[in-house]
């Protein structure tokens, strides 16, 4: 929900900022357009740096490892794929970690 209200005043912002410069009104709508820019590339990179992690498949080997998180207090599993080396953490019930706000 915050998500798509910050959304909207990016490219609300991101429109002001053009209409000022299409009627004439300089680099007056330069701040409204470059705050929805940043605005817009931070939800973006938010969105696909925090994004959810796909179930783990079979190549995917329990490393052992579990430790409980201090901020849920949920238990969460190490995963491990040995081909690439990356490292899954998924709740010890099967759920991806961190879970979606």
């Amino acid at each position: 929900m915050l998500r798509a209200a910050l959304l909207v005043i990016a490219v609300a912002l991101i429109a002001a900022g053009l209409l000022v410069f299409a009627l004439g009104g300089g680099t007056h709508g330069f701040g409204a357009l470059i705050l929805g820019l940043v605005l817009l590339v931070g939800i973006l990179f938010e969105r696909w740096r925090y994004r959810t992690v796909p179930p783990p498949d079979v190549r995917w080997q329990s490393t052992g490892e579990r430790f409980t998180d201090p901020q849920s207090g949920r238990v969460v599993e190490v995963l491990y794929d040995p081909k690439s080396g990356e490292r899954h953490y998924v709740e010890a019930d099967g759920r991806p970690y961190p879970p979606d706000p």
